[in-house]
């Protein structure tokens, strides 16, 4: 049996059937959201047999909110705690850089990594920290580009 940890990094691609639960679900979990009670008791049910009632914790409530929102948006949805270890495939797929380009940036120290045997492993953490970065610095230079077009008298 698969730890329930080892399933976080998984992709989920939601199917047109999972979608629609997921728009469906989400519109109800939203309202109860709005209730603003300091937490929230579900039943777990397995078809006809009565299950048992369980206490989730608000955060994690409108964490998965959140996911239902992607999921009915036909979006796939990773889970990835702030703390998790990726590949340098994952770390790639998520920056949607090829891999190679990826170890390019470990190397260059751009990107924190830590090597297991000869495998690296970047923490999400600064992956995303690298990407914030990068997104800033874009947006810098777009905007520079614009001025500069304004400038020129481009029509920007």
């Amino acid at each position: 049996m698969t730890s329930l940890s080892s399933k976080l990094l998984e992709t989920v691609a939601p199917t047109e059937a999972d979608a629609h639960l997921a728009e469906e679900s989400g519109i109800r979990l939203a309202k109860l959201l709005g209730s603003r009670r300091p937490d929230l008791r579900f039943r777990i049910e397995e078809g006809d047999q009565q299950g048992e009632a369980i206490t989730i914790p608000m955060a994690a409530l409108r964490l998965l909110a959140g996911i239902l929102t992607e999921m009915a948006k036909g979006n796939m949805v990773t889970l990835v705690p702030i703390h998790a270890e990726l590949t340098t495939q994952k770390a790639a797929d998520l920056l949607r850089v090829s891999r190679p380009y990826l170890i390019g940036l470990l190397e260059e120290g751009k990107i924190p990594f830590r090597l297991v045997g000869q495998h690296r492993r970047v923490r999400f953490d600064d992956l995303m920290a690298y990407k914030r970065r990068d997104d800033e610095a874009r947006s810098r230079a777009a905007d520079a580009l614009t001025a500069d077009a304004q400038e020129l008298g481009m029509g920007y």
